[in-house]
């Protein structure tokens, strides 16, 4: 792996917490799905920071949208309304499909599970019901919803009343839900977990589960949001309607923004003074996220994720080394026969390629949806090739 400039890793280590590591690596531009190093060196973006920069780097729409919002109104606290919050609160709602559900701004996805664990509180019931191998942000209460021990057990005791099911497992989520249960939370995909897809029905079946027990339904779509999966949020190839929606990542375009919404009869749950958040639906992060929307309508780029995903799992389902690709859209996880995805994130980042292992097994991609053709072809023969001189080493 190529090492960055001392320089650059004395000065980390020297004024920044250690709880991310020692990064290798400095970037310092990008445009479109190409970002550039500290040394000069670029590199085809297919992480795209973490499903995050939903169209790239320096999308001109952005750059102008916050342009000319930091030059018109910065900032104002929550005791007085502004126009882009009100507009991207109203797109929101029709991208929904519910004109009466309600919008919480927040500045990540682990704000908006908090803001929808304190909303389920609302219902008078405390229990809740998330998944193994879910995440769903860092802060304490997100901790406790996140099904994944190696980054919960550090931190134990996390809030009380939180049971995990195995993702997936429909019997089991019958079980464990009942008139007790305030909220179940699940993500239409898990992200952080490998890409993992539940079976047809999965989603359905919690829908009618929580309809049966009167808990809430809560899809975190902080990684499949905003066009991911080549639906808005990633639970409509089941055709439901959760109670409660959480957002982040692709939302802002790469500007710091959540939103949690609450659907329906959810939507009158909270009150004036149960939460809050100063930065949560400033100005500028609402041009961006309106920007972002606007392109990904324009531009059509819900059918081009589509298109792209029938691309790659065509391609590269028959790589030698390739067990299956797995996914929906532009959110993929390359699943190797050979615990080797360590290694070959490595190899694919020395040849000019970033993408993530969340896995021994997995490579996951995560690419901007405006991604050309030729930018998918170029990734998967540099994949290939790097994949075959490993398992033929």
């Amino acid at each position: 792996m190529k090492k960055e400039s001392s320089n650059f890793e004395e000065r980390w280590s020297r004024a920044l917490q250690s709880n991310y590591g020692q990064p290798h690596m400095t970037l310092v531009s990008g445009k479109g799905s190409v970002v550039k190093d500290s040394e000069g060196r670029s590199y085809l973006d297919f992480l795209a920071g973490i499903a995050t920069n939903i169209l790239g780097h320096s999308h001109p729409a952005v750059v102008s949208a916050v342009r000319k919002q930091v030059a018109t109104l910065g900032h104002v606290s929550n005791f007085y309304a502004h126009p882009g919050v009100i507009e991207l609160a109203e797109k929101l709602q029709t991208l929904v499909g519910d004109p009466k559900a309600k919008v919480f701004f927040c500045n990540s996805g682990a704000e908006a599970n908090e803001a929808a664990f304190k909303l389920s509180r609302k219902t008078g019931r405390t229990s809740v019901v998330a998944t193994f191998g879910s995440f769903h942000g860092r802060t304490l209460g997100a901790l406790s919803l996140t099904g994944q021990h190696s980054k919960r057990d550090p931190f134990l005791p996390l809030v009380e009343g939180v049971s995990h099911v195995p993702f997936g497992d429909i019997a089991a989520m019958k079980r464990k839900v009942n008139a007790r249960t305030a909220m179940v939370i699940v993500e239409p995909i898990l992200g952080e977990g490998g890409v993992v897809v539940p079976p047809p029905g999965y989603l359905r079946a919690i829908r009618d589960i929580c309809d049966r027990t009167g808990a809430l339904m809560v899809c975190d779509a902080v990684q499949t949001g905003m066009g991911r999966t080549g639906q808005w949020f990633g639970y409509e190839h089941e055709g439901i309607f959760p109670d409660v929606v959480t957002v982040a990542k692709g939302l802002g375009g790469g500007l710091p923004l959540g939103a949690m919404i609450a659907l329906g009869d959810a939507s009158k749950l909270f009150q004036p003074g149960d939460h809050g958040s100063t930065f949560g639906g400033n100005p500028i992060a609402c041009a961006a996220a309106l920007a972002v929307i606007d392109v990904l309508e324009k531009d059509k780029l819900l059918i081009k994720v589509r298109a792209h995903e029938a691309l790659i799992k065509a391609e590269m389902n028959s790589f030698p080394g390739v067990k299956i690709v797995r996914g929906q859209g532009l959110l993929l996880g390359v699943v190797l026969k050979r615990k080797i995805a360590y290694i070959l994130r490595e190899a694919l980042e020395d040849d000019g390629v970033l993408v993530n292992a969340p896995d021994p097994y997995v490579i996951r991609i995560a690419p901007a949806l405006n991604i050309s053709e030729k930018e998918v072809r170029t990734f998967m023969e540099i994949f290939r090739k790097n994949l075959a001189g490993i398992i033929n080493a």
